[in-house]
């Protein structure tokens, strides 16, 4: 028997779960799915969870069971290529005769002192348990400062404006304007929302100092009885630590078919992958996709094309609060009812096809 390990339950591990089970895999391969967590969590809306809009249930599902899985459930903390051997946190070392590293990511502090200390994350779902738990017990007319006005930075303080009127939410962005990703009209229409639903966007900021009671914004103090770092992100450390090559931001360097240059047995699949497109629950379902395709193809001894087609990606999706959203489906800007109603039928169909 060989063991085909995946490292993560995220987006791109259960999409190879999904195209691997029930009648994908051979008789000679087994199948674990190492995770921290006893289920497969919704990271694109841990922002909700965290502003109090969405329980925690809501955004999870269970892993799918199936004989030919096994779940592993603990704390990765190295991986050593020479021995093939996944070493866990308290336990014995886990071996492998094929892995796929889908560990995600983690907040990047980009060396602004206390960041890491004194700031709330939504990064994982620990984290945003306590998100939520700090944000909801902070008392009334208290001071909210988001740093990050990226997607997740936009869909915290909109969704926090919801949950909570009474508070007073500043977002800090390091550009002229939120969003400078997507067209103008767009990053006006966000804007003026946030202008609307008095959320304070400070823009061209600089975070140089973070401390337990507040920020510095160009050595400017500004109190604040909570932070939220949203401000960008890193691989995994165990990714991090992984002598390979690796491009400027960190992700590993791929083959065209996924897998690490020198070792065909070793896929690195989602955020810690470098990739042309910017890492995405999206993009790590279309990576996972090809990666299924490759083994499938391997283990019938078929021939692998010599480049796989560009993953397409069908458009991003932001909400503000409940009712309104924002992004680009195609072509196409889309902005209020429609796009909120666009991304909750989305999230709808992945949670009720996320089985097996």
């Amino acid at each position: 028997m060989k063991r085909l390990v995946i490292l993560g339950g995220g987006y791109g591990g259960m999409r190879i779960l999904q195209r691997l089970l029930p009648n994908d895999l051979p008789d000679d391969i087994e199948l674990v799915l190492v995770d921290k967590l006893p289920y497969h969590c919704f990271k694109t809306e841990y922002y909700a969870l965290a502003a109090g809009t969405e329980s925690d249930h809501d955004v999870r599902v269970p892993f799918p069971k199936h004989d030919r899985l096994s779940l592993h459930f603990g704390t990765v903390d190295s991986i050593d290529r020479d021995n093939k051997l996944i070493h866990m946190r308290g336990e014995e070392p886990l071996s492998y005769d094929i892995l796929i590293i889908g560990l995600g990511c983690e907040d990047k502090y980009h060396g602004v002192p206390g960041a890491e200390e004194n700031t709330y994350s939504i990064q994982s779902m620990e984290k945003t348990r306590r998100t939520y738990e700090a944000l909801n017990n902070l008392p009334a007319q208290s001071v909210v400062s988001i740093v990050g006005a990226g997607l997740s930075g936009v869909e915290v303080a909109s969704e926090l404006r919801e949950s909570r009127s009474d508070l007073h939410i500043k977002l800090f962005d390091r550009g002229e304007t939120i969003l400078p990703m997507f067209p103008k009209r767009l990053s006006n229409y966000v804007q003026n929302w946030f202008v609307k639903h008095e959320v304070e966007v400070i823009s061209n900021s600089n975070i140089t100092k973070v401390e337990k009671n507040g920020l510095y914004n160009h050595d400017d103090f500004i109190a604040s009885d909570a932070i939220i770092w949203t401000a960008g992100i890193q691989p995994n450390k165990v990714v991090r630590d992984l002598d390979v090559k690796k491009d400027e931001k960190g992700r590993v360097v791929l083959t065209p078919h996924h897998h690490l240059p020198d070792e065909e047995n070793t896929f690195v699949v989602g955020d810690c992958a470098s990739l042309p497109h910017a890492p995405s629950a999206q993009l790590a379902e279309g990576q996972a996709e090809q990666i299924a395709m490759v083994l499938k193809k391997r283990w019938n001894n078929e021939a692998l094309p010599e480049k796989l087609p560009k993953i397409k990606l069908k458009g991003v999706l932001g909400s503000l609060g409940k009712k309104h959203g924002f992004g680009v489906m195609g072509d196409t800007a889309v902005t209020g009812r429609v796009a909120r109603l666009l991304k909750s039928g989305v999230l709808w169909m992945y949670k009720h096809h996320s089985g097996v």
